[in-house]
């Protein structure tokens, strides 16, 4: 019942080849075409499988992919489903890589106190030594129905963001992608509240398993669905010196009447917006502004028809109003993504920049 990805057939028709996701990576799967038991490919414990391709003109099964992880920028492979291996055919970014600082993500799971299992992985900082003391940022995936990866990609990179020495805490809260169908939908009726809750014991439980974390020093940053959720953060705790929203919402209801999406708003809170129900009432951010604390960055493209301008604006007269630290920046150029080179390098010098004033000392 995992999410899967991409499909193609074995030459004799006979096979069914398909990436899907599973607890943090990307995997390749096989099931007979009339039907019957799915079976791994090859035991992969790291990286990402992504662009599946089976040749049909081929004399036997051929299958080629890009493989990636946190470590190593994609690369072109074939498979041999029959040895279980992974044949490396490019090496376009192996010399780059190999040349950077930088360590595989570490895993690790938690029961949450709702008794769920929540997958979680660290990334570490360049010139890492567990000896030292480094500042915590925890890092919220968007979706939500979507999966942190073991992943090497531009937006969030977590290597990146840890450069200036923080460790990197993503977590797989209840609402993600790659763990089960039903823990997927467990998030219904629920939005903000049980995942909110996960990613801050996710933040109590690594720093004791991880003693080289500073528990004085944390941040927390989202984009998009992890950007409504750093804005609900900032609306039930104080736990973190500063926090990052890009494309996050502030107010369900305007939300719900500006956004290119809307029935699975509905759908995820128990019914339209002029119902009133529980969750429109008591999971929306602006309705406990009274509670803002914490110093934010917001970040927006002004293209953004997914979480539109309105909602950054809004959260930004809010922040002004309650004289909250703060800091605004509009990408006119941009929609839900930041895609553009230069303001992509702008974007994580003035992130950078926002968590280095907090996290410093």
């Amino acid at each position: 019942d995992r999410f899967f990805a991409s499909f193609a057939l074995a030459p004799n028709a006979g096979t069914i080849y398909l990436r899907a996701e599973e607890a943090g990576n990307e995997k390749f799967f096989s099931l007979p075409a009339n039907g019957g038991e799915v079976r791994p490919v090859l035991k992969a414990e790291q990286g990402a499988f992504t662009n599946l391709v089976i040749p049909q003109k081929a004399s036997s099964t051929l299958l080629l992919a890009n493989w990636e992880s946190a470590v190593n920028p994609g690369e072109l492979f074939r498979i041999d489903p029959v040895h279980k291996k992974k044949i490396r055919l490019t090496s376009f970014n192996r010399e780059r890589a190999e040349a950077i600082d930088w360590q595989p993500l570490e895993h690790f799971w938690f029961t949450s106190k709702g008794g769920g299992q929540i997958h979680n992985m660290v990334a570490l900082p360049p010139n890492f030594d567990r000896n030292k003391k480094y500042p915590l940022l925890v890092l919220i995936h968007g979706g939500p129905h979507s999966m942190w990866r073991d992943q090497f990609f531009l937006r969030w990179n977590y290597h990146l963001l840890a450069s200036p020495g923080y460790v990197v805490l993503l977590t797989n809260y209840t609402g993600s992608t790659g763990f089960g169908e039903k823990f997927a939908q467990d998030i219904q009726f629920d939005p903000f509240g049980r995942c909110s809750r996960e990613i801050n014991q996710a933040a109590d439980e690594a720093i004791p398993r991880f003693p080289f974390i500073d528990a004085a020093r944390q941040a927390a940053a989202g984009a998009s669905y992890g950007g409504h959720l750093a804005n609900w953060l900032q609306a039930t705790t104080t736990r973190y010196r500063c926090l990052v929203s890009h494309a996050g919402l502030i107010n369900l209801e305007s939300q719900w009447g500006t956004s290119d999406t809307i029935y699975l708003r509905e759908l995820n809170n128990g019914g339209p917006v002029w119902e009133q129900g529980q969750v429109w009432r008591e999971q929306n951010p602006i309705r406990r502004a009274k509670d803002f604390r914490t110093p934010i960055l917001l970040t927006v493209g002004e293209n953004d028809f997914r979480v539109p301008l309105n909602q950054t604006l809004e959260n930004w007269s809010v922040l002004q109003r309650l004289r909250i630290p703060s800091r605004l920046i509009v990408f006119p150029e941009e929609n839900h993504w930041i895609q553009k080179g230069e303001n992509s390098r702008f974007f994580y010098q003035e992130l950078l920049v926002w968590l280095g004033k907090y996290l410093a000392h």
